[in-house]
């Protein structure tokens, strides 16, 4: 049961764009790099940046919760700390987005875009080597495409496997075989990595990342055809490695 990387991508700003990398040096015990280093608090959350904990995504501006965060076009330059973001009719933001100032710049510029669809008040987060993961033990996650197609096929229309946020989308697993697979090894390229649970949705892969409309009910879908609502699992990588894409996902042996 061997498939492929088909492609990798982080998310640096919890719900915001995913950002495609051609390769990922992978650590045992370590999240995706780069991904979900900075959320926006939508009115207070109670996170602590100097005592960095995990708190419910309930608490940031996502997409669960917040559908117009789709309409923000963001991209984070983890080497620099520049981001740039975008949005139909708005002029667009660019700034270190380390600095207080731009944090502080940033969420103004979302407060505008968003309106009333944000509780507030908006206030970009990070702590130190903290990542804002939607599951505390999620380092990694993976989507088989194959589940995808099928879901979409069921349905009776596309369904974009972005909306599904993962770290990794696998190609030429049968699909949802991944759903038997916890406590399995898995074998991605030169990286070890084990299944420690399947992800369960929430209502983020309802939102059209390009339209930021709610246009597809994913959980509900997922339960009426196959009874569960599950899509993807999340991984713990135990013997590191820089995967790219191309390379083979396997069971270990």
């Amino acid at each position: 049961m061997t498939g492929k990387i088909a492609a990798l991508y982080h998310h640096p700003i919890k719900g915001f764009t995913p950002q495609k990398v051609a390769s990922a040096a992978l650590s045992p015990g370590a999240a995706f790099p780069g991904d979900r280093l900075y959320a926006v608090e939508d009115g207070p959350s109670g996170f602590d940046p100097s005592a960095p904990a995990w708190i419910s995504k309930n608490r940031f501006a996502v997409l669960a919760r917040v559908a117009e965060v789709a309409r923000a076009k963001t991209h984070y330059d983890v080497a620099t700390g520049v981001l740039e973001a975008r949005a139909d009719g708005r002029e667009a933001f660019s700034g270190r987005l380390h600095e207080p100032a731009a944090k502080a710049l940033f969420a103004d510029w979302l407060t505008n875009l968003l309106g009333e669809a944000a509780r507030g008040p908006l206030r970009v987060v990070e702590g130190p080597g903290h990542r804002f993961l939607d599951d505390p033990e999620g380092h990694v996650s993976i989507i088989n495409l194959a589940s995808v197609r099928d879901f979409a096929h069921r349905l009776g229309r596309e369904v974009d496997p972005l909306r599904f946020r993962a770290n990794l989308y696998v190609d030429g697993w049968p699909a949802w075989a991944e759903n038997d697979w916890t406590g399995r090894d898995l074998i991605l390229g030169p990286v070890r990595a084990r299944v420690i649970a399947q992800i369960t949705r929430c209502a983020a892969p309802d939102v059209d990342p390009a339209s930021a409309e709610r246009d597809i009910a994913v959980t509900a879908g997922l339960h009426a055809h196959y009874g569960h609502m599950l899509c993807g699992i999340y991984v713990h990588v135990t013997e590191g490695g820089e995967v790219v894409e191309g390379d083979p996902a396997s069971f270990a042996l």
